[in-house]
């Protein structure tokens, strides 16, 4: 059994700041993370803070991946399968391996719903699918641009992509065919033409990677996010929450600061209680 003062689960932008953070509190940290974080599918950033000139994903990855080593952060590829408090301790388990710390924080982020569509994955490296209009719709003004759902979030993602574009049209993924081309995205609805659009923008919703919280007692809101305080504190005392997976505006830099705020409350916390 291996004890920490802090386990971070997830090692994202969330984890690996909060991970930085910590260290240099000259905390004991522990970074756990399972698989590429959503944020490596970012092609290109232009509204990241500091990147006037634009930046990939994982190349903010690689920074934060670098600044968090320069600290001795310990780093294992590791899934975590269940997390539990006893007292006031929890306890990480993954696959054979525990881990003990008196706070845990939680950057498991969301899962985009992706449809099954040949070359999705390729699209989305070369953006001519997107995910977050927030992001880089302004790179899309003017152009042609579909938006992928049958819901009420496909109507309010075209809504906000009309800042941008007077040609919107929502697609749904079952009265169609889509096929990428080089610099196209073609739709081919099953009872007319085809139509042509520069990029198509997936609505198709997340979900929030919250499970080892709710196995806990933590709770969350309607939409599945975890609530927090204003220290990122969930409803369990000790278990912290930065990122996507507390709110959907699933922002780098809303992440980063979540977790900035978490990882000083956390060792606030620790100094208070080994008083």
């Amino acid at each position: 059994m291996d004890a920490f003062d802090v386990v971070i689960i997830g090692a994202g932008p969330a984890g690996l700041t909060a991970a930085t953070y910590l260290a240099r509190f000259r905390r004991r940290v522990l970074l756990l993370g399972a698989g590429p974080p959503r944020a490596s599918w970012i092609p290109e950033s232009h509204n990241t803070p500091g990147f006037p000139h634009g930046v990939s994903g994982p190349a903010i990855l690689g920074r934060l991946t670098e600044q968090a080593a320069q600290y001795g952060v310990a780093y294992r590829e590791l899934r975590v399968e269940a997390l539990s408090k006893a007292g006031e301790v929890f306890e990480a388990v993954a696959g054979t391996h525990r881990f003990q710390a008196p706070a845990v924080l939680l950057a498991t982020g969301v899962e985009d719903v992706r449809p099954p569509i040949a070359g999705l994955d390729e699209a989305v490296r070369r953006s001519l699918v997107r995910m977050c209009p927030i992001c880089d719709a302004y790179e899309a003004i003017g152009r042609r641009i579909a938006v992928l759902g049958d819901g009420p979030l496909a109507q309010r993602e075209a809504a906000f992509l009309r800042t941008y574009s007077d040609d919107i049209a929502v697609l749904d993924a079952a009265s169609g065919q889509i096929v990428f081309g080089e610099t196209e995205v073609e739709w081919t609805p099953h009872d007319g033409a085809p139509r042509r659009f520069d990029c198509l923008y997936l609505a198709l919703g997340c979900r929030p990677q919250s499970a080892l919280a709710l196995a806990c007692g933590a709770e969350r809101d309607d939409d599945g996010d975890l609530l927090v305080d204003s220290r990122q504190m969930t409803s369990v005392a000790g278990l912290y929450a930065a990122g996507d997976v507390v709110r959907g505006l699933n922002q780098i830099a809303v992440a980063t600061g979540e977790a900035a705020i978490a990882a000083t409350a956390i060792h606030n916390r620790l100094r208070e209680a080994a008083r």
